[in-house]
């Protein structure tokens, strides 16, 4: 039995295959196709949706993982697809290089994590898959394409943000820039007060986001800027911001909600009345990623960025007015255009908003309403979250959906990369 990080997702696989090269991948698609099985590839499971579960065989690119190599100029670095986030920071800072941006969690695969269009936040900043010059994808009749914007242009349009549906991504060649580091500042603020800077704030910062906490009027914001200054020491002021603030004591508040859901505004006014400004400097891989040991469900929208504050605030007077049982603080995070057919970001900037709820709380009542919310300001859902949208929905949201599902169709005919999740999202028979 398989199950996601959260716990929300499981499935019962026939066989679990671990490949440890591109020819076993090859060898196993094509042994799959043709026995008329279903194969869905897994990364670290970090997807709230069923994307990665399947009944049949599950893949898993957890012993295929590594560089492969970084460019003459320092310019480009190729990986193995299930090299995971985290090992990729400290791997390039040894050669002075860095990833452009990173996301607020680094466990996943690199794989996964670009195939569902995951993002970091700053306005200037695309989601990761926009850092990808060329992938090689393994198809299911075990043959290897090599995509990029000169070399199968479509398939490279098509194939960075593709759910795993067009086959197995066996290598990504990554862009990078030179190493750098942040300075990272947090600092309690006004819900109102944020919400009339933001425009200031996006600019005058290389990166800022922001978590309101529910049944307040608080949020607590988060810049990184450039800096030259040395990295500050691990010390005591941030294990206790990091450890215990952000995960022992946020645990335990929220199983205390989670037991007693009634008492949950009063506990979100208590985390919000402990909120305190903290400042810290450190290699970017270290500072822009941070640890999450409280598990929840999660859905997120993408929004025209001219439209997102507008409905956060309509989910702001909804979680009051009908006092949703909840402690999580609601994330906004801003993410820049690209045009990558599936991209929630495609043709638009975008204000992303992530709602949670804590593992084991009832989130659907919540969740249908932010949808609804969404919806009304055209927002598309990340792959990997949470939400209702299938077929016909998906396809009025992006300009592109057509012409993706004529490339899946070719490169897999006979759907085995679909599970019925799958099936229901595409809208196929």
């Amino acid at each position: 039995m398989w199950e996601n990080w959260s716990g929300s997702v499981r499935a019962a696989p026939t066989s679990v295959a671990r490949p440890q090269s591109e020819a076993a991948i090859a060898a196993l698609l094509r042994d799959a196709a043709a026995a008329g099985k279903t194969v869905r590839c897994v990364g670290s499971g970090h997807s709230f949706t069923p994307i990665a579960a399947g009944d049949d065989v599950m893949l898993s690119l957890d012993a295929y993982q590594g560089f492969t190599h970084i460019n003459g100029p320092g310019t480009q670095a190729r990986l193995k697809a299930g090299t995971k986030l985290f090992e990729i920071g400290p791997g390039l800072a040894v050669n002075g290089l860095a990833m452009e941006n990173l996301g607020d969690i680094n466990v996943q695969s690199l794989a996964g994590a670009t195939s569902t269009g995951t993002h970091g936040t700053g306005a200037t900043l695309g989601n990761l898959a926009t850092q990808i010059d060329a992938f090689s994808l393994v198809t299911v009749a075990g043959d290897v394409l090599h995509a990029s914007p000169t070399e199968n242009p479509e398939l490279f349009a098509g194939g960075r943000v593709a759910l795993g549906t067009l086959g197995v991504l066996s290598e990504i060649t990554i862009r990078l820039v030179p190493a750098y580091r942040l300075h990272l500042r947090r600092a309690p603020m006004n819900f109102d007060d944020c919400l009339a800077q933001a425009p200031a704030k996006i600019a005058e910062h290389r990166s800022f986001e922001f978590f309101w906490f529910p049944h307040t009027d608080t949020v607590q914001t988060k810049s990184w800027d450039l800096t030259h200054e040395p990295a500050a020491a691990a010390g005591f002021q941030r294990y206790f911001t990091e450890v215990l603030l952000e995960n022992t004591v946020f645990g335990a508040l929220c199983r205390i909600g989670k037991a007693f859901p009634r008492y949950c505004p009063a506990v979100a006014g208590v985390m919000a009345k402990s909120l305190d400004s903290t400042s810290r400097v450190d290699d970017n891989f270290s500072v822009l990623s941070t640890v999450r040991n409280v598990k929840f469900n999660e859905m997120e929208w993408a929004l025209p960025a001219d439209e997102g504050l507008g409905a956060l605030r309509e989910i702001k007077e909804f979680v009051n007015r009908t006092r949703v049982q909840t402690i999580f603080p609601v994330e906004v995070r801003w993410v820049k255009g690209d045009d990558i057919w599936l991209s929630p970001h495609y043709g638009r900037d975008s204000i992303a908003i992530s709602v949670h709820q804590y593992q084991g709380m009832e989130y659907g009542a919540y969740f249908d309403a932010v949808q609804a919310i969404a919806r009304n300001h055209q927002g598309r859902p990340h792959w990997g979250k949470i939400h209702g949208l299938r077929g016909k929905d998906l396809q009025e949201l992006y300009p592109r959906w057509n012409e993706f599902m004529t490339l899946r169709e070719r490169l897999d005919p006979r759907g085995t990369l679909l599970s019925p999740y799958l099936r229901a999202l595409f809208g196929v028979a």
